[in-house]
């Protein structure tokens, strides 16, 4: 069992939760709490680390049996004294269980199936941890197939990004890109994929564009909105309309907006 936060797995944890930089260069990620667990791919697991009082309760066993780790039981797990684990946990009650799970990043052509047209998001320096999750999490729901990030948004990876989607950036394919304008609009067009730019001075409503074809939609900053490079560049300006004094919407909550709008066309009239 570990009893010190001096413990140098304690500190490596530790530094994976604060630093980006860490997190790149080991490879891995923190995902706490029982569902994080219950959902982690079984494959990208590292290592578990239970509280002493949750390590007694033996629910771990079960999830550990369900995803067929159970004779990895004693490799992949260690015990940690509970005000040790407290230390770790940015939760009032932790729920006492963690897990370093291995990142893993998709190629853009992961984000286009064969079964159904592309529905991407498209974030321009998102900089938000609780936006950026809440739109994995509802994009998810909404039956989007990838999220492409530009290289100076929010690192995915950030404890408090996990915590808010809730398991979905486990299944949600998604790419950072060193520049969306040279890397990302060409492929956009070489895909033919149309791209959506939420703007005020949009033609036409959300609501009366198509999305039923391969669609991708251009998210910017919480405080600047897109840039004008980025949105001159868009194939159509859409508009989400307002009423009373309200100028703009709140990312997450634009994002989900359209991508809902998008699969509700989508259920009603795709076979």
């Amino acid at each position: 069992m570990i009893t010190s936060t001096s413990n140098g797995q304690i500190k490596k944890i530790q530094q994976l939760l604060k630093k980006s930089r860490t997190r790149k260069e080991e490879g891995l990620f923190v995902a706490e709490g029982i569902k994080m667990f219950r959902e982690a791919p079984p494959e990208r697991i590292e290592k578990i680390y239970l509280g002493a009082s949750f390590a007694e309760k033996g629910t771990w066993r079960e999830i550990l049996r369900e995803k067929g780790l159970e004779e990895k039981a004693e490799s992949l797990t260690e015990v940690v004294e509970d005000k040790v684990f407290k230390s770790l946990s940015d939760t009032v009650t932790p729920q006492g269980v963690l897990c370093l799970i291995r990142i893993k990043e998709s190629t853009l052509e992961e984000m286009i199936p064969e079964e159904k047209p592309a529905l991407l998001m498209i974030l321009e320096n998102l900089q938000d941890p609780g936006n950026l999750g809440t739109i994995l999490r509802t994009g998810e729901g909404a039956g989007i197939t990838g999220v492409i990030l530009s290289k100076n948004s929010v690192d995915i990876y950030n404890p408090k990004v996990i915590r808010s989607t809730m398991g979905s950036v486990y299944r949600v394919p998604f790419c950072y890109t060193s520049s969306i304008q040279e890397e990302i609009l060409p492929w956009l067009r070489e895909k033919k994929i149309t791209g959506y730019a939420a703007h005020l001075e949009g033609k036409n409503s959300y609501d009366q564009e198509d999305y039923t074809k391969a669609t991708a939609f251009f998210i910017g900053n919480e405080g600047n909105g897109l840039s004008r490079e980025l949105s001159q560049k868009a194939d159509i300006w859409i508009r989400i309309p307002m009423e009373g004094q309200v100028e703009s919407l709140n990312a997450a909550m634009a994002s989900g907006i359209l991508m809902y709008e998008a699969s509700r066309q989508r259920r009603n009239f795709l076979p």
